[in-house]
């Protein structure tokens, strides 16, 4: 018997002043059964960060080909492609191709991802964004979440700041060079 996902409601207050977004977010989040809790709380920050009009979760971890998050036109055109942990780089390379914006989040060691995306040539590497979240932050986190969980999570100068149940933590956003 196939084991099911683990459903999250999750409310979000979202204060990112870096971008100008503030929003009230309610969010049904379904971890898959080989997913980690750090990968999905990365997923859902990167939700959050990333969040505009027409963002959606893809299909999750059984469609290989797709993002874990992407944010779609009106028209259905892929206008970005979010990916979490240490994506290949022959699938950032497609991604690059297809989409104009490319954005990964990784809870990783960064190490990892700079030597990945050496490994090949990458259509527009350049151009793609990638940030390390703080693992305290994401370990902190990953014990609070429950099936109904409140968050107020801040971004500012590049800084995060969430308060889970009373309780504050803080950690840094990194962007990460991924071109020399």
């Amino acid at each position: 018997m196939a084991l099911s996902a683990t459903m999250f409601r999750l409310k979000v207050e979202l204060a990112d002043s870096d971008r100008g977004v503030y929003e009230s977010l309610d969010l049904r989040l379904a971890q898959h059964p080989s997913e980690t809790m750090a990968y999905l709380v990365t997923r859902t920050i990167a939700y959050c960060l990333c969040y505009e009009e027409g963002i959606v979760w893809s299909h999750g971890l059984s469609h290989a080909d797709e993002p874990a998050l992407w944010v779609k036109s009106a028209d259905g055109r892929t206008t970005a492609w979010i990916e979490i942990g240490t994506p290949g780089a022959e699938r950032l390379h497609r991604a690059s191709k297809s989409c104009p914006r490319v954005i990964i989040y990784t809870h990783h060691d960064p190490a990892l991802l700079v030597r990945e995306v050496g490994r090949e040539t990458i259509h527009r590497l350049d151009q793609i964004e990638a940030y390390a979240l703080d693992r305290p932050l994401i370990e902190e986190l990953g014990q609070r979440l429950e099936r109904n969980t409140r968050w107020e999570l801040t971004r500012s100068g590049g800084q995060l700041y969430v308060t889970v149940g009373g309780k504050s933590f803080e950690g840094a956003l990194t962007p990460i060079a991924l071109t020399p």
